[in-house]
């Protein structure tokens, strides 16, 4: 039976950690086990570096964004004997098990050393991008939708005193779930996601016929989606992932809008902002389940595995099953997106009589 457990966080940061941190911590106490957290992700399994994590040191932290864990991108499969290093990690702080929240990057480091080296680890989702398919839900995902249907909302109100086409960017690597629910939730007159080339033709069109209607459009756009004849130079990260231009898509895609419409296009991009904060009361219920749940799978010997939401359940899958395919957004979620932002458009194109 696990004596000391490690939780480390890596990738970026969301709301939601500290009280995934909080719940697995807490739970870990009432089965005996000492706990210590890992500082700044894999790296601090590579050099070993921790602090201790008592119950009165994380009881207070369920509404505090972040991670008081600090985080990185470091990859050990990417640093020279990066993983035989985090292996001795194990070894020389008497490290039973490991509990690792992140997304499909660090989830994916740990399901390797699951496989490679027997690594007694388990798994806890953390992503705003709510891109891992083997849960209906991820934290941090709920709060920056949320901070994004605000700004849209705020950018919506400005936009209509100057007569204005406003377009929001927000976050979405690979995966377009918050640029989706922010534009349904907002009202949003086009939403762009990576899933799908941007159509300029539809998108000018549906913009002008918004602006007619009631002075102002919005758009909320993704901040991987792809332009036509938008060619740039691209660098990989280390887990092979593209640095995202210099250049945004917030800037790009109001040049094209208004070049192609005629009217004044003004955007913004909220950026990190999405990441930081109180989670919302659906991130710090979530988190705090499935870090109650992370540490009871470690209590039961269930390693390899990912704590996930199915339905109103928090249940175990396997590590493999969670980072072997990416969860983006389907036909279904683009028919009903189509059907929003196109029924405005259809209806003010027929004549006053057949309405």
């Amino acid at each position: 039976m696990a004596k000391r457990i490690a939780l480390l966080t890596g990738g970026g940061d969301c709301p939601g950690l500290n009280p995934a941190i909080r719940g697995a911590v807490l739970q870990a106490a009432s089965l005996g086990y000492e706990c210590i957290g890992m500082l700044e992700g894999w790296k601090g399994m590579i050099e070993g570096t921790y602090r201790p994590l008592s119950a009165a040191d994380v009881e207070e932290i369920v509404g505090k964004g972040g991670t008081i864990l600090g985080t990185s991108r470091t990859n050990p499969y990417k640093k020279e004997n990066g993983q035989q290093r985090v292996m001795e990690t194990f070894k020389k702080h008497k490290i039973d098990a490991l509990i690792a929240m992140g997304g499909e990057d660090t989830l994916g480091v740990a399901n390797k050393l699951y496989k490679d080296f027997g690594a007694n680890v388990v798994g806890v989702p953390k992503t705003m991008d709510n891109d891992l398919s083997a849960t209906d839900y991820t934290f941090g995902f709920d709060t920056a939708a949320t901070i994004a249907v605000d700004a849209a909302e705020r950018l919506r109100d400005t936009g209509r005193s100057h007569r204005r086409v406003m377009v929001l960017e927000v976050m979405g690597r690979h995966a377009g779930w918050v640029a989706l629910f922010t534009g349904i939730a907002a009202g949003a007159d086009y939403v762009c996601l990576p899933e799908r080339p941007v159509d300029v033709k539809d998108m000018t069109a549906k913009l002008k016929a918004a602006h007619a209607r009631k002075n102002v459009a919005l758009v909320v756009a993704s901040e991987a989606i792809e332009l036509p004849g938008d060619k740039q130079e691209e660098k990989l990260d280390e887990f092979g992932h593209m640095i995202l231009k210099a250049r945004g898509v917030a800037e790009r895609l109001t040049e094209v809008i208004q070049k192609e419409t005629g009217i004044e296009t003004r955007s913004a991009v909220i950026g990190h902002i999405q990441r930081g904060g109180p989670p919302t009361l659906f991130d710090r219920m979530l988190g705090t389940r499935v870090g109650v749940k992370a540490a009871q799978l470690v209590h039961e010997g269930k390693f390899g595995h990912m704590v996930a939401q199915k339905g109103d359940q928090i249940v175990a899958v396997s590590l493999a099953e969670a980072v072997g395919t990416l969860k983006t957004v389907d036909k279904d979620w683009l028919k009903l997106l189509d059907t929003l932002t196109g029924a405005t458009t259809a209806a003010a194109a027929q004549p006053a009589g057949a309405r």
